[in-house]
């Protein structure tokens, strides 16, 4: 009999040359599970999407109550759903008032599109600024806003009027101006290593874009619902952007984005043309339950006032004099060692020995951790001890 891992060779798109073939047969909690009973901590998360662990009894609970009811109806903005306004409601209840509308789509790349759309519509300008070592999606429009990369160079001609700031660096600022319709950043850069901003610079773009008319945008689809240790990653800087994208954790394991903007900037894809941006499958009424769901556990587990507490639990634990750096916020963190060799052996010796970690799009050199939330002490003094023996030997 043909394996599924031959299948997956033989019938499915492949994203590289040596994908990792981990077959997986069930999740739970913090783990994955192998279809020969192979066990995995996964300090992953899906990259950044489980926030509340694999499989959480209240979204379970809240995709079968929806399921009950109906699935697909029409597309997005003309039905009223009960899903969909339920979770808007409460994820506008847990932001700053500026913020008025939301459209919810079906990922975080869609959520990028929608951005730049109705920041340009808006303005009624046409340049889009964004930071190098960005990564924000792999459509075209937001594969144009990773700066200076084989990505971009691979499927030019992209979007034109797109200009490159350098993050965290306060002298480049001078390059947003009045011609400026948007600025996206990442509220921490994430597939560039995890680099977390001075909250002085934050504060600086925000009086910038204010000074000469253009929105602020920014990309929390890795940072968001907790992650770091506030519900969102600019909570920490005391900015608030004009638009702010959603993807990821949202969905409680769904596949779910969004973006959020005054009401007065959403509004402007109402008219001329309507229908300024549409979707069949955004803000799906299952993955909405399951949003709404995630979102309560969250706040109602309290699961945002531990991270800190353990992030200084896996910080002591991994403190190695072979891992360089340990950056990060919360639980976004990123182990910086010498070499991509170092890393892919770390890596793959974890995954033989039961733990899942991972690397960046931008920053070979460097070991991802991003563990669920509801993760234990006992779990991430599991994880850590893997990790620490496979940096002896590797690094």
């Amino acid at each position: 009999m043909i394996s599924n891992r031959e299948l997956f060779l033989k019938n499915t798109a492949q994203t590289s040359e040596s994908p990792r073939l981990i077959e997986i047969e069930k999740a739970e909690g913090s783990y994955l599970y192998g279809p020969q009973g192979q066990k995995y901590l996964d300090l992953v998360s899906g990259f950044n999407v489980s926030n509340i662990g694999h499989r959480h009894p209240k979204v379970i609970q809240a995709i079968q109550g929806q399921l009950d009811k109906y699935l697909h109806v029409t597309v997005y903005g003309e039905f009223v759903q009960a899903p969909q306004v339920q979770f808007a409601t409460k994820l506008l209840e847990n932001l700053p008032s500026s913020f008025g509308s939301v459209y919810l789509t079906n990922s975080g790349a869609e959520a990028v599109e929608g951005s730049m759309k109705i920041a340009k519509r808006y303005t009624g300008r046409r340049q889009i600024i964004a930071a190098k070592n960005a990564y924000h999606g792999s459509t075209q429009g937001a594969l144009s806003l990773i700066g200076g990369t084989q990505y971009q160079e691979a499927y030019a001609p992209l979007l034109p009027e797109i200009d490159f700031i350098e993050y965290n660096n306060l002298l480049d600022l001078d390059t947003i101006t009045e011609k400026t319709a948007a600025v996206i950043v990442e509220a921490i850069q994430g597939e560039a290593g995890v680099r977390v901003p001075m909250a002085a610079y934050m504060q600086a773009l925000r009086a910038r874009c204010t000074a000469v008319g253009a929105l602020l945008i920014f990309d929390e689809i890795q940072t968001g619902f907790g992650r770091t240790g506030k519900l969102f990653a600019f909570e920490h800087f005391d900015v608030v952007p004009d638009i702010l994208m959603l993807a990821k954790g949202i969905g409680g394991g769904m596949p779910l984005g969004a973006f959020v903007a005054p009401k007065h900037i959403m509004d402007v894809i109402k008219a001329n043309p309507m229908l300024g941006h549409i979707t069949t499958f955004g803000g799906h009424p299952v993955s909405c339950a399951a949003a709404l769901a995630s979102l309560d556990v969250i706040l109602e587990e309290k699961l945002i006032e531990d991270v800190e507490r353990k992030a200084k639990l896996f910080r002591q634990e991994l403190a190695h004099p072979k891992i360089k750096e340990i950056r990060g916020l919360g639980l976004m963190m990123c182990l910086q060692v010498e070499n991509f060799h170092q890393v892919y052996s770390v890596s793959k010796y974890c995954a033989d020995h039961g733990v899942m970690i991972d690397w960046y799009l931008h920053c070979e050199t460097a070991l991802r951790v991003a563990p669920p939330l509801t993760i234990s002490d006992d779990e991430i003094l599991e994880a850590c001890q893997v990790i620490c023996t496979a940096i002896d030997k590797f690094c």
